[in-house]
């Protein structure tokens, strides 16, 4: 009879294990293992059970161990880092923040000098600027981009920012 499908298409997936799990019995020391060690690779502790346990687990096992573990780590193991790739692209943006740098002790004759900087990035290239300042006011904000814009000099065109011809 003709069903108009595949060999592949016709399994149906099962649930249930073929064989037992080899490591059912020493799990315990394997995840307190990686719980105390987190960077501790699979192939490691495949090696260490190996000794622990002599004759037990044969060296074809350790595929079943590098997915128990993968399992473990993805449901129950420490939180992973997020990361969000970007894509930053010429002249289209920049960043600035200020910074407290009081904390670093800096003195000038005997004196704390108590100061911030106003810090200023271009995404793409990393190209910076700093400028001292002693307040997060728009004040500063503004002395602080100014300078920056002045530092990073004229466009391509030759035009020089509008900020900097103000100045």
């Amino acid at each position: 009879m003709a069903l108009n499908r595949l060999p592949s298409e016709l399994g149906k997936e099962r649930h249930w294990r073929t064989r037992g799990d080899p490591f059912q019995g020493v799990w315990d020391q394997v995840r307190q293992q990686i719980e105390e060690s987190p960077g501790l690779e699979a192939k490691t502790l495949f090696e260490w059970l190996q000794r622990e346990h002599p004759g037990r687990f044969s060296d074809g096992q350790i595929r079943t161990l590098q997915r128990r573990i993968k399992i473990w780590r993805v449901t129950e193991g420490p939180a992973q880092e997020v990361y969000f790739g970007q894509k930053h692209e010429p002249g289209k943006l920049c960043a600035s923040d200020f910074t407290h740098m009081t904390e670093l002790g800096i003195t000038i004759q005997g004196q704390t000098f108590a100061h911030l900087v106003y810090h200023f990035v271009l995404t793409y290239s990393n190209w910076e600027d700093g400028t001292i300042c002693y307040s997060e006011s728009l004040e500063s904000l503004t002395e602080g981009w100014q300078n920056a814009v002045w530092e990073l000099g004229p466009y391509r065109s030759g035009t020089a920012p509008t900020a900097c011809r103000a100045r």
